[in-house]
């Protein structure tokens, strides 16, 4: 059986979720939202440490692995992503990162009107519900609950000593009027638990007459016909089906998802899509490519005392005290994601804003795989360098037309020599953080890479084997009015009616920052002007 609606939106992500549900509740309008995985209900997702879990879950977990990357001695990049209500929202770390305002005045330069950051801030704040209050850079009363960190943890308080006297100005609030500095993160949680975007936009009562989620959907194809997107097909338990949209499809599946998407419904590269056997709808080169992300390596440090999430993970007994208190009290190791205090800094005096982020976190790895997590067997805590301004810029594509089978990958890192001293210079950074009187109680040695890693060529080899892409991939159906643009400053797919593209992928150039807030704030915006191109 065969439902229209006014509008259809694949994918229940960050900005999916958003969009859906204030077309819904602020248009009026009837929304069918698909999601290619289950309802939200898995308890991990909700306990703020549980995204160690759900990190590697292929229940809720599209587990996606990058092709080789030449750059980093030919290894593959395990990638993971939300398949679940709430998208990548449902399994990260929650940090609470906007960027800078000069990062989306940047984007404006770009062509794309509409986008700088007189016109973002009042989105990031509809969307807010900030528990410090509003100011000039907050809202409240917004469904999105951000907070500051709920345990007091004398580990991250010593990181952001440790940095002033490392010379780095402290900074309470990173989304002020501000980013560079030291402190604590903000969240998105809400009473020791989880603030999904799910949990932010769908939980509305209101929204049932006329918004549908269907859960288990699977997105095919768009539907198109005559240069106009008419619906989606999708694949359900209990077999495929199609809906019609009245008005307009909004893709919404990330920057892996939404160019697959596309793509398989014949937009793209017609030669690409010839060579997979997909009848070419629309000719729109720029999809998949423009793929980025922000880079990033890992220090670790033994600690002197058991004050790390590495005695929880190598400890039954302390995992089942951890459980009980949560589950008492909601408070403990588990009512936080560990990743508490960071900094954000300038890899070279001479730019104008922070390029890398400093973040602190309270475990180390032995070893990271897609289907597991292997902590050192001793207490010991991260600092990881991340490089938010790489050059390299790689493409996501269809592998076959088997809507099923994951895309390709293809990341480009450290193309140029800014890239590569960037994050040399990140972890020096973070050693000689780590040597400051604040964290010297705490530190006993380096034990990855370790201080005989030393010289640039020696650091830079050991990025080639161990650093990594930091999961927040962007750009992949750009937004701008260039040749290799996907979508217009309106987010419509250039040359086609009836369909829009709203996530991280249209992002023409990656923010500084995590991008979990920016793709809240694309659905907030999405759906403001399409209700106000239909009203």
């Amino acid at each position: 059986m065969t439902e229209t609606f006014d509008f259809i939106v694949t994918g229940a992500g960050s900005t999916g979720c958003a969009v859906a549900a204030r077309l819904a509740e602020l248009g009026g309008y009837s929304v069918l939202l698909l999601e290619a995985g289950p309802k939200d209900n898995y308890p991990w997702i909700h306990v703020p440490l549980g995204f160690t879990r759900v990190f590697v879950d292929e229940r809720v977990n599209w587990k996606f692995q990058s092709e080789p990357v030449e750059a980093l001695n030919g290894r593959t990049l395990y990638q993971p992503r939300g398949k679940v209500l709430g998208g990548t929202s449902s399994i990260n770390g929650t940090v609470y990162m906007r960027g800078t305002p000069t990062d989306y005045d940047h984007w404006r330069q770009l062509g794309c009107d509409g986008w700088g950051w007189e016109s973002v801030l009042p989105m990031f704040k509809r969307g807010q519900n900030q528990t410090r209050g509003a100011d000039d850079f907050h809202g409240t009363g917004g469904p999105l609950t951000v907070s500051d960190i709920p345990t007091e943890w004398a580990l991250p308080a010593a990181f952001i000593d440790a940095a002033v006297q490392a010379g780095i100005p402290r900074n309470v609030d990173f989304n002020g009027a501000v980013q560079e500095g030291t402190g604590f993160y903000q969240f998105t949680a809400t009473r020791h638990q989880r603030m999904s975007a799910a949990k932010a936009y769908l939980r509305n009562g209101q929204l049932r007459d006329k918004l549908k989620i269907e859960t288990n959907a699977h997105a095919l194809r768009v539907l198109v016909s005559d240069g106009r997107a008419t619906g989606v097909e999708y694949a359900t338990p209990d077999g495929v089906r199609q809906a019609i949209a009245k008005y307009e499809v909004i893709v919404s599946g990330g920057a892996f998802g939404s160019p697959q998407l596309l793509e398989l419904s014949g937009i793209g590269d017609g030669e690409l899509l010839q060579q997979h056997g997909v009848t070419t709808k629309h000719h729109l080169p720029g999809v998949g490519r423009n793929l980025h992300d922000h880079f990033n390596t890992y220090i670790s440090f033994r600690t002197t005392q058991p004050i790390t999430l590495n005695d929880l993970a190598n400890s039954a007994i302390r995992r089942v005290i951890a459980g009980i208190q949560y589950v008492a009290t909601k408070s403990g190791p588990l009512s936080n994601t560990g990743v508490c205090a960071g900094a954000m800094v300038r890899s070279d005096g001479r730019l104008e804003q922070p390029d890398l982020q400093i973040n602190m976190l309270a475990w180390s790895t032995a070893e990271r795989r897609a289907d597991e997590i292997i902590p050192h067997p001793f207490s010991a805590f991260s600092l990881s360098p991340v490089h938010l301004r790489p050059e390299g810029r790689g493409s996501v594509h269809i592998k076959s037309a088997d809507p099923r089978a994951h895309p390709a990958i293809q990341f480009e890192f450290l193309v140029s020599d800014y890239d590569k001293q960037a994050i040399i210079t990140g972890m020096r950074l973070c050693r000689k953080i780590a040597a400051q009187p604040a964290l010297q109680p705490y530190v006993v040695e380096e034990v990855m890479p370790g201080a005989a890693v030393e010289s640039d060529a020696e650091l830079l080899e050991d990025i080639r084997e161990r650093a990594i892409a930091n999961y927040h991939p962007v750009g992949t159906c750009a937004m701008g009015t260039h040749p290799m643009a996907v979508v217009d400053p309106r987010l419509r797919v250039h040359g086609l009616n009836g369909l829009r593209v709203a996530d991280a992928s249209i992002m023409p150039q990656i923010i500084a920052g995590n991008t979990n807030a920016p793709s809240i704030m694309i659905g907030e915006k999405a759906a403001a002007m399409i209700i106000d191109e239909h009203r």
